[in-house]
């Protein structure tokens, strides 16, 4: 998988809550607790609205299973993915950096 962006953030929060928040935003549906608590904070929405993503993705491979032939192995790798890309987004947090994850990219400028 190709390896994701760096974006430094010069005026990055310092505080406690705002990395709690951040992690949380890769944690399945709980990103939706930055998104509805910390709207000011750009550091917290931008990882809430990469989370939002993931989770979305992850509801929609669901829907795969529904497939025939086709559909366990579309939620499987789409599984592996949104693991994948979660781990790195938490990592991003422990970094206390703002990554770009690719291929989520594209779709959290649409949010």
């Amino acid at each position: 998988m190709a390896e994701a962006i760096l974006i430094e953030t010069e005026n990055a929060p310092c505080g406690c809550r705002s990395y709690l928040m951040a992690g949380l935003s890769y944690l399945g549906i709980l990103c939706f607790v930055p998104l509805l608590m910390s709207r000011d904070d750009e550091y917290v929405y931008f990882h809430a609205k990469q989370g939002l993503v993931l989770w979305m993705w992850s509801v929609l491979a669901m829907f795969a299973l529904h497939l025939p032939l086709i559909g366990k192995w579309l939620f499987g790798f789409s599984s592996m993915g949104v693991l994948v890309l979660s781990v790195a987004g938490l990592a991003s947090v422990a970094l206390r950096r703002t990554w770009r994850l690719p291929l989520i990219n594209y779709f959290v400028a649409l949010v």
